[in-house]
């Protein structure tokens, strides 16, 4: 891959961000309901609501709202939040870390269990195995994620009492060092192990179909001729090949995982941007709503390009130009 590759992608991230940004804000200011009633309520007086339009800029034509907005956000600033009064990059910045936290653990159990299950079923196909593992593939990723998160704290949370219900700590703890992380990692389980319910469904299904559909090819034959041990024939001459497609649905899947991160947040009441976007939609805090669309679509662009830089490092043959 040549490094004049790299530097094209980078240069098409902003006018990708860009677009989704525009188009992120146009749907919000052209969606039923007016921010000020939410923010001033419904029994103020008219003059009340003039300043409250000035004071937001929201008495201004909508294309002048969007090159304001534009103008900003090139030069670091994605705007103040009608409820909380502070600017939205602070506030993203303060939850995103608890989101990453969420998403990469789940997107690394996801990709380790879904190469796991795969590796199970694809080493004796159409066995005891390979049918549990593809039955239960099946179930996951057919289940719906709130539903999956309900059941979880019914069963797991409340049922057996083995994991705490919400939250990141435990409330009125001041714990610290290795007791924090701890109690951070306790209450990590259940909502990683909910989004990555999904995820794993995915990945052990296509690395499955992959392994099995490299293991009729000739180089596996010469290499079982060759006496080469099972696991090593799976492992080095099949599982470098099958991952290629796998990768690809990692790399496009992280847009899935941050979706399905809003959902989780609200359920287990976790205190990332998935929670805040909740929040700030019901308040109709558009600033943060577009603050947070701004935070995921890089994110997600950023994930493909990532994607890309892996493909050449699994498959040498792959030349970027």
């Amino acid at each position: 891959m040549t490094r004049r590759y790299v530097l094209g992608r980078l240069v098409q991230v902003v006018p990708t961000v860009a677009g989704i940004l525009v188009i992120g804000f146009l749907l919000i200011h052209l969606a039923p309901g007016d921010p000020v009633l939410a923010l001033a309520g419904e029994n103020g007086d008219a003059a009340y609501y003039s300043f409250v339009r000035a004071k937001f800029g929201l008495d201004e034509p909508l294309a002048n709202q969007l090159l304001t907005y534009c103008a900003n956000v090139l030069g670091g600033d994605l705007g103040t939040s009608y409820t909380q009064g502070r600017p939205v990059l602070d506030i993203v910045v303060e939850r995103l870390g608890a989101t990453l936290l969420l998403t990469g653990t789940a997107l690394v159990v996801s990709t380790a269990g879904g190469l796991a299950l795969g590796l199970l079923a694809a080493s004796r196909p159409r066995g005891g195995r390979d049918i549990a593992v593809t039955t239960m593939s099946l179930g996951l990723y057919a289940a719906p994620v709130f539903w999956v998160g309900q059941v979880s704290i019914l069963v797991l949370a409340l049922g057996t009492g083995w994991f705490p219900v919400s939250g990141m700590t435990t409330a009125g703890s001041d714990a610290s060092g290795l007791a924090h992380a701890a109690d951070v990692a306790h209450h990590l389980v259940l909502p990683v192990l909910v989004l990555a319910a999904q995820e794993i469904a995915a990945v052990a299904r296509l690395t499955r179909a992959g392994l099995i559909d490299e293991l009729g090819q000739d180089h596996i034959r010469t290499a079982w001729a060759k006496g080469a041990p099972p696991r090593i024939v799976l492992m080095k001459h099949a599982l470098r090949r099958a991952l290629l497609p796998v990768v690809t649905v990692i790399g496009g899947r992280v847009g899935h995982l941050v979706a399905g991160t809003v959902v989780v947040e609200a359920v287990f009441a976790w205190p990332g941007i998935g929670r805040l976007l909740v929040t700030a939609l019901q308040a109709r805090d558009t600033p943060i709503v577009l603050g947070v669309f701004f935070v995921v679509a890089f994110s997600v662009v950023l994930a493909n390009l990532v994607t890309d830089l892996v493909y050449t490092r699994l498959d040498p043959r792959i030349r970027y130009r």
